[in-house]
Formats: structure tokens, sequence, C-alpha cells
């Protein structure tokens, strides 16, 4: 949904492209907090409805000193309560918006939420391309990487194995691409970074011909 009033409690995130490649945000961007966690990935709500971010995107938690990277998978909006589920109450309205403004009550009623796939950590100011010893706890913030952690994150595609071989509820193929994607943004030759992870995949994937060509298809080089 686009066009919420303002003081509606809802807002988009947006790519590293709406960031900027030169002039790096500084300030790090607090999406919510973690509701479910495991070794492998995790579950978090965002503060605002609506106020998720996008597929493939590389959003950062904390444990201690140690920083937790994860690719961004999945994301849904729906009711608060269990087993309730939303009605439909725009049949005189105009506009979604006017949806809202009707019901103000629904912004306490619904959540949005998204799942993050673990794909590395970060200890002693030195970056790891793997699962951390340990998944962070409940209620720990989460926060949307800056491109300077982006750029960092992406220096080595070491993190491919645990993408290609993840069972998550979306196509590996689209979740690779889409990461790729998202992380090419913030780097000065987009195009050169993306045939670099080409490269790499083609490796890694051998014989999967149907695969590889899927991913590159989406990469948009």
């Amino acid at each position: 949904m686009n066009g919420f009033p303002i003081g509606s409690g809802m807002r988009r995130l947006t790519s590293y492209s709406k960031l900027g490649t030169g002039n790096y945000l500084m300030n790090e961007v607090r999406l919510g907090e973690i509701t479910e966690s495991c070794t492998t990935e995790f579950t978090a709500q965002s503060y605002e409805l609506y106020g998720l971010p996008p597929l493939g995107s590389l959003v950062k938690t904390k444990n201690g000193d140690t920083e937790i990277f994860g690719v961004v998978y999945n994301a849904a909006t729906g009711s608060i309560e269990p087993g309730r589920k939303p009605i439909a109450r725009g049949k005189e309205e105009t506009a979604e918006e006017a949806i809202f403004q009707s019901n103000p009550q629904l912004l306490k009623l619904l959540r949005s939420e998204f799942a993050v796939l673990l794909v590395g950590h970060k200890h002693d100011e030195r970056m790891y391309w793997y699962l951390p010893p340990q998944p962070d706890h409940i209620h720990g913030f989460v926060y949307q990487c800056t491109p300077q952690d982006v750029k960092e994150f992406s220096q080595s595609f070491a993190f491919f194995n645990i993408l290609i071989n993840a069972h998550t509820s979306i196509p590996n193929e689209e979740l690779i691409a889409a990461s790729l994607r998202e992380m090419s943004l913030v780097h000065e030759d987009r195009r050169a970074f993306l045939i670099s992870a080409g490269k790499e995949l083609a490796a890694l994937l051998g014989g999967q011909y149907q695969q590889l060509r899927a991913i590159l298809g989406r990469l948009q080089i």
C-alpha cells in the first residue's frame, strides 16, 4: 500500500539505492524486535505497520559484542490475534488510506513481521561468512544495515553456500537474486559486482544449469 497519510503510523523502508552510495548514512535504522530465534534464522516484528525491509536486504542484530547479519527472505502482515483474520472494511471508501482513517484501531490490531536467514557475523572487527556461535535473544533489536555494512559484508561471496542450501518459504534462486540486487546498489560499479557474483555462482552450482540461469536472469545486469 502506498500513500498513507502522515501520522498514520505506517511507512515503507527503501532499498539501499535510496540511501545513496557516495554519501553514506552513518545512523542505524532500527526496524523492530526479534520474536522468534534459532541457530539459522529469526523472525522480527516491525515497529510500524508495513515498515518492512525489502526482500533480500541485509539486516543485522547484536548479541553482546557480536553483530549478526541476515538476509530477509519473507515478510507478512496480518492480525495480531492468532486464528483471527482481518475483514474487508473499504466498500464505502474511495481510497485505501480512508480505511485506516475511519478505523484507527486497525493499527493496533494488525502487525507486520519479517523472517531473516542468518548468513554471517562480525566479532572483534572481523567478518565471518558463516553462522554465529549463538542466536540472538528474544526482543533483540533488528537494524537495517547501512551501505557501509553492506559493502563490507559483500566483499566476499562465502555466504553463497548458505543461500544455495537454504530451506525457506521461497525458491532459492529468488532469494539469491534479490540479495545480490540489493547488495549491488551500494557498489559504485554495480554491473562489475553482479558479474563477479555470477561467476562465483557458476562455479558453485556446477551442472545445475537451470537454477543458475534462473538466478542470472533475475540479476538485471
